[in-house]
């Protein structure tokens, strides 16, 4: 199936959480992160004000369903991933790494210095993957304010701080 990637539009919004959900799946194979699989979701309502507001793409195929999204926002001069999902059908065809890679082409363009995102360590759809992408785990003198805030705010929510990073691609180099 061919697919081609675009910025989301408004409208797109309703078919993200279904993504999420499908993409949630592989934490089954985790024992202690399979509850993830039931967890909440951004709801439609709040992708609808993010793309409003922040760049969102979405993949597309050519039937026009949308089968990937990843979700970012500008925090001072850097891009933070906020959210990088592709449905189980349409995984392991390159098509994170093409959201991702629109992603960190905007950052340039916009002349920002660097993408973070914060994930699960060594899960082979997480952390391995954005090293793959050029991306470096900060240890933790390395990660600054806004980071950390998220780090905190996902221990808060439930999710093993002990299993988290923090990761940045720096643009300047």
């Amino acid at each position: 199936m061919t697919y081609s990637l675009r910025r989301a539009h408004v409208d797109d919004a309703d078919a993200l959480p279904d993504i999420e959900r499908s993409a949630a799946r592989l934490f089954a194979q985790d024992p202690e992160l399979a509850w993830l699989v039931d967890a909440a979701v951004i709801s439609g309502p709040e992708h609808r004000q993010h793309i409003a507001t922040s760049p969102v793409w979405v993949v597309e195929a050519a039937d026009g369903g949308i089968v990937g999204f990843l979700s970012a926002a500008v925090e001072g001069r850097q891009l933070h991933v906020q959210e990088l999902s592709v449905g189980r059908s349409a995984q392991g065809q390159g098509l994170g790494r093409r959201l991702l890679q629109a992603a960190i082409e905007h950052a340039r363009d916009q002349g920002l210095l660097a993408v973070t995102l914060t994930t699960f360590r060594e899960l082979p759809w997480n952390e391995p993957f954005y090293r793959r992408c050029g991306f470096a785990t900060l240890a933790a003198q390395q990660i600054d304010p806004h980071l950390q805030q998220r780090l905190d705010a996902e221990a808060a929510h439930g999710l093993p701080r002990h299993r988290r990073c923090a990761m940045r691609l720096d643009l300047r180099l």
